[in-house]
């Protein structure tokens, strides 16, 4: 009986104590939310404590008994605990992530054609996918910079079409034009009617005395009276038996300066290029700090220069940054230092941005420069006396006008095939000419239709085919150097002779030969 009394108590205890132990037991849950956002949790039991391992990056705040509402203020991890009354522990892992929909909403508007995947961890951000080119992969990781400390960027660049090749023509046209016209005279008198002196309006080398002599109360026989003439032309005459003389300048000059400069230049679809014919000249520079004084070489370059970097749009049209240059060696206007002689540049520049199709040309610079310079003296009253007053006045006249045109035209081009013909400048002279042979009476006759096609070639219009054949000759060994007879006429282009050696059987040659030769009609030399 009290064994059984006994075992019901303790059953009633353990009943009991059931509650308090479950309720003594702890859990363990793992929630994701971004920054700035907020959740609730409901706790099936009133809440007696709560507490958070980094209040930084989440808050807990308690709403009522049984609501915690977390808050997530920056990105990283924290651990919230919250404790029942019932002495149940329960641990949330938090982790506040990236609030990455926004920045997924504007990569996809932005560049709807690329795969783009962006995922963070923590401090940092991850970029996936493929993306056309480099261009999009650097603004899309400036995009995404701001988000997170670190960016990972494992974007692929997909492979894209050959670049657009592109070629500029340019067109420098200059024309300067001068001309001038000048009349002066200058009149000298060495004693006619006992008067020295001289009458000149002061241009063009009006003569100086160099020395005249006289005494007081004293006649004018054996006096001497000297003139130093700087310039003479162009007409000088003087008559001692006179003793006057004269000097008459009346000049008219033209010159003109041509200029035409068509440099052309290819490059790729964005990328620059620069191209420079002409040279560099030397321009002595004097040094400062402790090698003051010392004078040091530099060289400036010149000549004519192209510099230009294309970009096709999406309107198929090339926007272009052009910087055309012309510039030469001005030695009229040089100047003299420390016994150096330093000459200046003539320069045409034109710096400009353009945006035009294929093909079209357009004038992205012109000058048109009309100059007159004139200028007269004359001595009053002689000047007006009819016919002769002429002599008694100079002017001059300078004209001077300028024309300039630069012209661009872009163009898209292809490269050559290996089949297609090489275009080449056309050659004046022939580089190798017939051989002759001295001592020989070796004749041959011309193939019109090889030579017609060899000068046809020789333009760069089509590629010549040689075809080998065989022409018999006989060898005479020769003794000693022998004078080259005349040489005869020859074809304008014919390939050179090789020949074998000397020998006492006829020997062959190998002569190209046209190309619509026919099998088993060689072309034959006898010598």
């Amino acid at each position: 009986m009290r064994l059984n009394t006994r075992l019901r108590i303790m059953a009633a205890v353990a009943v009991a104590l059931a509650p308090a132990l479950v309720c003594g037991q702890s859990s363990t849950e793992d929630l994701k939310v971004t920054v700035g956002k907020s959740l609730v949790v409901d706790y099936p039991t009133d809440v007696a404590r709560i507490s958070t391992s980094n209040p930084e990056v989440v808050d807990a705040v308690a709403v009522s008994t049984r609501e915690v509402l977390l808050h997530a203020k920056s990105h990283g991890s924290s651990t919230v605990v919250i404790s029942a009354r019932t002495g149940q522990r329960t641990f949330y892992n938090v982790s506040v992530e990236h609030n990455l929909e926004p920045i997924r909403r504007i990569l996809k508007e932005t560049y709807p054609d690329d795969q783009i995947l962006i995922s963070s961890a923590r401090d940092s951000v991850t970029l996936n996918g493929r993306v056309s080119d480099k261009g999009v992969s650097d603004r899309v990781t400036a995009l995404v910079s701001s988000l997170a400390k670190t960016v990972v960027n494992n974007l692929q660049i997909l492979p894209g079409q050959v670049d657009k090749q592109i070629l500029l023509r340019v067109k420098f046209a200059e024309i300067d034009r001068n001309a001038s016209k000048s009349f002066a005279a200058n009149l000298l008198s060495t004693g006619a009617g006992n008067t020295p002196g001289a009458i000149t309006t002061g241009q063009s080398g009006p003569p100086s005395v160099g020395g005249v002599g006289g005494a007081i109360g004293g006649g004018a026989l054996g006096h001497v009276t000297n003139f130093t003439l700087s310039d003479i032309l162009n007409v000088f005459a003087f008559r001692p038996d006179l003793n006057l003389g004269a000097t008459i300048k009346a000049l008219q000059s033209e010159n003109v300066l041509q200029i035409l400069a068509e440099p052309n230049l290819v490059t790729t679809n964005g990328k620059e290029a620069s191209f420079l014919v002409g040279g560099e000249f030397p321009i002595p520079v004097l040094q400062g700090g402790s090698n003051a004084g010392a004078v040091t070489i530099q060289f400036r370059e010149f000549g004519i220069r192209l510099q230009f970097n294309p970009l096709l749009t999406a309107n198929k049209t090339l926007k272009m940054y052009v910087k055309p240059e012309v510039s030469s060696i001005d030695v009229a206007n040089s100047i003299t230092f420390n016994g150096f002689r330093i000459p200046a540049l003539s320069t045409r520049r034109i710096e400009s941005n353009i945006e035009l199709a294929p093909g079209q040309s357009f004038v992205i610079g012109g000058l048109l420069d009309d100059r007159v310079e004139a200028s007269m003296s004359r001595i009053p009253g002689l000047s007006n006396i009819p016919i002769l007053g002429a002599f008694f006045k100079s002017r001059s006249e300078a004209r001077a006008k300028t024309e300039l045109i630069v012209l661009v035209t872009p163009e898209i081009v292809d490269p050559l095939n290996p089949g297609d013909p090489k275009p080449l400048p056309v050659m004046p002279r022939e580089f190798l000419g017939p051989v002759v042979i001295p001592g020989s009476s070796a004749t041959r006759t011309p193939n019109p239709k090889r030579s017609a096609e060899l000068r046809k070639n020789s333009g760069g219009t089509q590629q010549a085919k040689a075809v080998k054949a065989e022409t018999t000759a006989s060898a005479t060994p020769l003794a000693g150097p022998l004078p080259s007879p005349p040489v005869a006429d020859a074809p304008a282009a014919v390939a050179p002779v090789l020949l074998e050696p000397a020998a006492a059987a006829p020997s062959t040659l190998v002569v190209p030969a046209p190309a619509d030769s026919k099998k088993g009609d060689p072309a034959q030399v006898n010598r």
